[in-house]
């Protein structure tokens, strides 16, 4: 697919990018044409990011299409190409990133992810006139089997993939004594659970586990690597597209679909908070207003269960 964007949407005003000047940027999930991860790379890129890495699975003509146009705008940009769920190639894409880079990346977003096409989830499935029972075993089956499969899948790369990341990048944050940040880029889906997803739903909770899971495993060296989660409402992208006038779908939420450079404006508002201000939170992207004129702002979460005697 040949690059579609409009660059113009991305041109922001100075002061929005100011926490991501100068900062090695490795964006997970940005190959995509139209995608989150491509916003999110062309919104730090020219915003003033020192280079950008453009990370990528399968849709890597995509991906060096990106990294193609950002080098046309003087962004220090290049491809890496990985499987988010496969630990060798994580490890082996850590050499090529440091050395393209000068140094590890000072900003990691974790973005990769996949939705589900949805299925009826703990719903057994209707009966079929007419069908043998036999016959209806194996439906039933297959369709357990299929359904099962897409979520293992969306919680594979969200869950695991998030994972192997924070692991590898905060250590060689530590390793070199550099500070980093860490975005972890979840849904609100995690905190208002929509029908059909379950995998997805499941796995975008569990991201905002991970800032605090960091901060306890990180103990005194807590303060050289940060992060922080952010839960997007509906945002038109290739995945999102079908969904974009049925009110049904996200009315609930947000009166229009949010485009792409609209979440990836919201985003460098969030990293030009100081770093102590957004360490450990989880912030939730709240749209407002009418079509025409969006109210677009953030608001931290907080989760806590409650406990009770016996």
């Amino acid at each position: 697919m040949p690059f579609t964007v409009d660059i113009s949407k991305f041109r922001f005003a100075a002061d929005k990018g100011t926490g991501v000047v100068g900062r090695r940027v490795l964006i997970t999930g940005a190959g995509k044409d139209g995608g989150l991860g491509q916003a999110l790379a062309l919104a730090a890129g020219l915003s003033g990011a020192a280079s950008i890495g453009v990370h990528f699975h399968r849709s890597y003509r995509d991906g060096f299409d990106l990294v193609d146009r950002l080098r046309a705008e003087g962004v220090e940009a290049f491809p890496v190409q990985a499987d988010v769920t496969n630990m060798g190639d994580l490890w082996a894409m850590r050499s090529y990133v440091i050395e393209q880079m000068g140094a590890p990346p000072d900003l990691v977003v974790c973005n990769s992810g996949l939705t589900e096409k949805g299925y009826s989830f703990g719903r057994p499935l209707r009966d079929v006139e007419g069908e043998p029972l036999a016959m209806r075993r194996a439906r039933v089956r297959q369709h357990f089997i299929d359904n099962l499969g897409e979520s293992q899948l969306v919680l594979d790369t969200k869950i695991d993939g998030f994972l192997a990341m924070t692991h590898l990048w905060a250590g060689e944050a530590l390793y070199h004594n550099q500070p980093a940040r860490i975005v972890y880029i979840s849904s609100r889906q995690a905190l208002d659970p929509g029908v059909s997803v379950p995998g997805y739903a499941i796995a975008n909770f569990a991201v905002l586990s991970l800032p605090e899971v960091l901060r306890v495993n990180l103990g005194k060296s807590g303060g050289l690597v940060s992060a922080f989660s952010i839960c997007y409402p509906f945002i038109r992208t290739g995945m999102t597209d079908e969904y974009a006038d049925n009110p049904k779908v996200f009315g609930r939420w947000q009166p229009r679909m949010l485009e792409p450079y609209e979440a990836a404006e919201s985003c460098l508002e969030l990293l030009a908070r100081p770093v102590e201000q957004t360490a450990g939170g989880i912030y939730e992207l709240l749209v407002e207003g009418t079509p025409e004129a969006p109210d677009i702002f953030w608001r931290r979460v907080q989760l806590h269960a409650d406990v009770e005697e016996r």
